[in-house]
């Protein structure tokens, strides 16, 4: 698995991004009606060189095969109401997923968020992460936990 690496994400990446957030593993956790939709996250990969700039995305490869996708962003970028006490500055978030189902339950969703993280904490500005997976989403959960996230049950976020 040390054959996983993040690469940019690129306008040619696109349609597999609407294919795999259309699968129902992912759209369970990423399409939640009165919040976000499919349509609002391809919006922001559609538009990443301009309205969404300040997000960083990546295709997760295995090999030369793309497998999952991730992002970060700087939380003070946002208007989100789900930090609670937590600084916004130096804070980021993440998102990640495995679109090709036969790499599910094998650790690379572990494997995406660590190499996130390692690149959140090579930047200067950078002093935690803080997630906010869905409680019933025990694979991401436990995925942020194998990372030293920890759970912050006052406000349902895993902090890093």
């Amino acid at each position: 698995m040390n054959r996983l690496k993040l690469k940019p994400l690129e306008d040619t990446d696109v349609s597999l991004m609407e294919i795999w957030l259309n699968k129902k593993h992912i759209k369970e956790w990423y399409d939640i009606p009165g919040l976000c939709t499919v349509n609002d996250w391809l919006n922001e990969i559609k538009c990443r060189n301009d309205e969404f700039k300040f997000i960083t995305h990546f295709m997760a490869l295995y090999g030369e095969k793309p497998i999952g996708f991730g992002q970060y962003y700087k939380c003070e970028d946002v208007c989100e109401d789900w930090y609670g006490e937590t600084p916004l500055t130096g804070t980021y978030s993440i998102d990640y997923l495995i679109g090709e189902e036969d790499y599910l339950g094998k650790g690379f969703g572990k494997l995406i968020i660590m190499l996130l993280v390692e690149k959140i904490f090579a930047l200067p500005d950078s002093k935690r992460i803080i997630v906010q997976p869905d409680e019933k989403n025990n694979a991401s959960c436990n995925a942020l936990l194998s990372n030293g996230f920890v759970l912050d049950t006052s406000n349902n976020v895993y902090l890093k």
